[in-house]
C-alpha cells in the first residue's frame, strides 16, 4: 500500500473486486454521487459513510475504520480491552477441537449475554500509534480483535506454528518489521476478513499456496472475532467450555 494512497483509492479497489462500479456501490451504500466522487478523489471519509459502505462491501465496520485510517469509534470497539489476553488460551483449545466441537462452541460464545462496558475505551497508548502504512493497517485489524503485541505473538502461534516476539509485532506496526508475504498469510489465517481484501490494502502478494503455512482450523479466525465482546470472566467461561469438549 503506497504511503500516499488515499482511502478514495483502496475503495475503488475493493469495488472492484466485488464487480460494484460507482453507481452500484452508491446505491447500495445509500450514499449520493457527489460525496462518493469527492471519496474517490482524495477525499477523506467521514464516519457515518464508513458505516454504510462497511455491510455493502462484506467488512466488519470496525475493520473499514482501520482500512481508512479513521479512529474506531467507541461503541465498535472492543468492550473490554483487558479481557484480550485470554484470547489465546482460548483459541490454543479451540484449534484441537474438531469442526463440529468448534462450531458449538462458537454457538456458545454467540449466545452469551453483551455486558456493559467496565471501563471506557482508552485511548491507545503511544507504541500503539503507528505511521500510515500496510503493517499499521493489519496491527490495527489485530486490535480491532482485542489483542495486543503480547496477544498477537501467543495467537499466532498457536494458529500458524510462527513465533515472533510481541516487540517483532510491535515493528511490524511502525513499519521497522516488513510485511512479507508469509506474514501476510499468517495474518490472513487469524484475521476474520478475505485475503484477497488484505492483498488489496497492503499491496503484498501472498505466497503460492504450497509454501502458506496451514491454518489450525477452519472456524478459528471467526471465533476470534466473535470473542471480542467479551469479558473475561466470560473467556474463562468459553475456554473452561472448550476444555470440557476436547476430554
Amino acid at each position: 500500500m503506497a504511503e500516499e494512497e488515499s482511502f478514495g483509492v483502496l475503495l475503488g479497489r475493493l469495488a472492484k473486486r466485488r464487480q460494484l462500479d460507482l453507481d452500484a456501490l452508491a446505491r447500495s451504500a445509500d450514499v449520493g454521487g457527489p460525496e462518493l466522487k469527492n471519496l474517490l478523489r482524495g477525499g477523506g471519509p467521514s464516519p457515518p459513510l464508513l458505516r454504510r459502505l462497511a455491510p455493502v462491501l462484506g467488512l466488519h465496520t470496525a475493520d473499514l475504520f482501520v482500512i481508512a485510517s479513521v479512529a474506531v469509534p467507541y461503541d465498535l470497539a472492543p468492550a473490554h480491552p483487558t479481557a484480550g489476553s485470554w484470547v489465546p488460551g482460548l483459541v490454543r483449545n479451540a484449534v484441537g477441537l474438531p469442526p463440529d466441537g468448534r462450531n458449538f462452541l462458537r454457538g456458545f460464545v454467540r449466545s452469551l449475554p453483551r455486558k456493559a462496558r467496565e471501563l471506557p475505551v482508552p485511548t491507545s497508548p503511544a507504541f500503539e500509534r503507528y505511521p500510515h502504512g500496510p503493517g499499521a493497517v493489519l496491527m490495527g485489524l489485530a486490535r480491532n480483535r482485542n489483542l495486543g503485541w503480547v496477544a498477537v505473538a501467543k495467537t499466532f502461534l498457536v494458529v500458524t506454528g510462527r513465533y515472533w516476539s510481541a516487540a517483532t509485532y510491535g515493528g511490524v506496526g511502525r513499519g521497522t518489521t516488513p510485511v512479507t508475504a508469509e506474514l501476510l498469510a499468517d495474518f490472513c489465517a487469524v484475521l476474520d476478513v478475505p485475503s484477497e481484501d488484505l492483498v488489496t490494502v497492503t499491496g503484498v502478494a501472498l505466497p503460492e499456496a504450497s509454501s502458506r503455512a496451514k491454518p489450525a482450523g477452519e472456524g478459528v479466525a471467526e471465533l476470534i472475532w466473535d470473542v471480542r465482546h467479551l469479558t473475561c470472566s466470560q473467556l474463562q467461561e468459553a475456554r473452561n467450555l472448550a476444555e470440557s469438549i476436547r476430554r
